[in-house]
This record gives structure tokens, sequence and C-alpha cells, in this order.
């Protein structure tokens, strides 16, 4: 009981650091665990106390995944980032798919044209020289690498 306790801080401590989704605070508490030197039959009801910890944190409005994808998609954008490399960052860190979808449509929705915003910061960032004709294949790949859709490329390199 007193893992469980302390496990349940370790969550909240975290999650006054970083913003973070469920799977990854997931990832994170049994990466915790295995690092505790407790006994097996210990560790084994602490893994099974995550999901109640996680749903504690939810119930108390610690932990909530839309805002989390929300901010992600939002602080990404304006980066430079593809919409390709932010749905991947969020899978990667535990995001449920539907959850993306629903809130990349809501920020879309929001933004109709912050792709084209992103492919702006993205060659700003990198120094893409939109009258270069001798590397102008080298830069489109470079931005098809990054996620970018060529129809956008083509409209914001004016080629």
């Amino acid at each position: 009981m007193n893992d469980i306790i302390y496990l349940k801080k370790y969550a909240v401590n975290y999650l006054s650091k970083y913003n973070t989704s469920k799977g990854n605070l997931e990832r994170i508490l049994k990466k915790k665990i295995s690092r505790m030197n407790i006994e097996k039959a210990q560790k084994f009801n602490l893994y099974n106390s995550i999901t109640l910890i996680i749903k504690e944190l939810e119930l108390k409005k610690i932990i909530n995944e839309s805002n989390y994808t929300y901010s992600i998609i939002l602080n990404y954008s304006l980066r430079g980032k593809s919409k390709k490399y932010i749905i991947s960052y969020l899978l990667k860190k535990g995001v449920n798919n539907s959850d993306i979808n629903n809130e990349m449509e809501k920020f879309e929705n929001q933004n109709p044209y912050w792709e084209d915003e992103s492919v702006k910061i993205y060659i700003k960032k990198k120094r893409i020289s939109l009258n270069d004709n001798e590397n102008k294949e080298k830069n489109i790949a470079k931005m098809i690498r990054a996620g970018f859709n060529y129809d956008t490329i083509k409209k914001n390199l004016e080629i």
C-alpha cells in the first residue's frame, strides 16, 4: 500500500512538470516500477495498480488526453512540423487514433491554412531558397521527408 502511494505521488509530481498522455504516463510508471528495489510480488501488484492510478488522475482532471493532444498539435504546427509528423509523434506517445483524429479535425476547423503556415516556417528554419534552381529537387525531397504534402510544397515553393 505504501508503494502505491509512492507511485501515485511520483505520477502527480511528473505531471506537475510535464504535460503527457495516459499511454506515456503508463510507460513512465512501468519504468519506475522496474527500477524499484522491491520483490517481484510487490512489483506485480504495482503494475496492476497503474490503471487505477491513471483512472483516478483522469477523474480528478489532473491528466486530460484531449487537452494534451490539442496542445501538441498547436505547438508543433507553430514549430513548422507537418501533419504526418505530428500524428506519428502522438501515436508514439500513446494517444489513441480516435483522439488524434478528433483533435486534428477541431484544430483544422479553427485554422484552415495551418499547414501552409507550417511549411513557410519550415522553409525559413531550414533556410531553403525559393529561387535555387540547382537544389530544387533536393529541397523538395527534404520537405517530403519532413512529411509535407507535395501540393503544399509546390504551392509554397512556387514551382
